[in-house]
């Protein structure tokens, strides 16, 4: 090869390579991405990387796009920027809850979130214990996110705390998807869900406060105020606060009673 060739070969490398990178950065300014940038992210959640938190190195704002970008309708279908912006900021809300390394009560107790990917203790059904951004939990949840996902879940659950891509998957699915008589956490912040008799009657309202009800209502609903639905709440605040959006109302759910009863 001459030195003229090789130059070429050497200039039309670069130059793919610039393209692609390109490409990848564009990618990431579509949808999701146009509202939760690298620098948003990393505003969000400051100490995710933080040396105190187990999963330090693990969140990356590549695998949040990535994941986000296989659910085309998350965080881009509200029909208004105010919506668009109040879904990423309730999903990221309710996220940084279930991974919090913060402590109650402090200065920036809601600068926390992404600091765990496993639960602590890994009690609750073993080898199905919490795992990834929203802490999917239960045989059932590893079975039907797996099918969702073409993963064997059930198999290696692990994947959900050692693919950042796949734990991100695992917490938009479940936001995404509509279980047994509860709703998806996308319609419901998005005000697509419309309470059944039923739901009235148990005092579940749409507002931030039903997600919550979704996610662990048997342990932090119809059960007064409480610590967690704190926590909730000052995270969703925080970041409606950051990205411009209203919080809407029903909160807390502090006096509905959970989905199961």
């Amino acid at each position: 090869m001459t030195t003229t060739t090789a130059r070429f070969v050497q200039l039309a490398a670069c130059a793919a390579a610039a393209l692609l990178a390109v490409a990848a950065s564009g990618a990431a300014a579509q949808g999701v991405g146009s509202v939760i940038t690298q620098a948003v992210f990393n505003s969000m959640l400051p100490n995710r990387d933080n040396s105190q938190c187990p999963a330090r190195g693990f969140y990356t704002y590549d695998a949040f796009i990535a994941a986000a970008n296989s659910f085309p309708a998350f965080g881009t279908s509200g029909g208004s920027a105010e919506l668009i912006r109040r879904e990423l900021a309730a999903f990221f809300g309710q996220t940084s809850h279930e991974t919090t390394g913060g402590t109650r009560g402090s200065s920036d107790q809601f600068q926390w979130g992404y600091c765990f990917k496993e639960e602590i203790n890994k009690a609750t059904s073993p080898p199905y214990y919490g795992r990834g951004p929203i802490q999917l939990t239960g045989q059932s949840n590893y079975q039907a996110a797996g099918n969702a996902l073409g993963l064997d879940l059930v198999g290696n659950p692990d994947l959900v705390s050692t693919d950042a891509v796949v734990s991100f998957k695992t917490a938009i699915w479940f936001w995404m998807t509509a279980q047994g008589n509860k709703p998806s956490c996308h319609d419901v912040i998005l005000g697509r869900w419309t309470p059944s008799a039923a739901d009235t009657a148990a005092g579940r309202v749409p507002g931030y406060g039903v997600i919550t009800n979704i996610i662990n209502g048997g342990i932090e609903c119809g059960v007064g105020q409480n610590d967690a639905n704190v926590d909730r709440i000052g995270y969703y605040k925080r970041y409606c606060d950051m990205l411009g959006a209203g919080y809407g109302s029903n909160l807390d759910c502090y006096n509905q009673r959970n989905f199961a009863s």
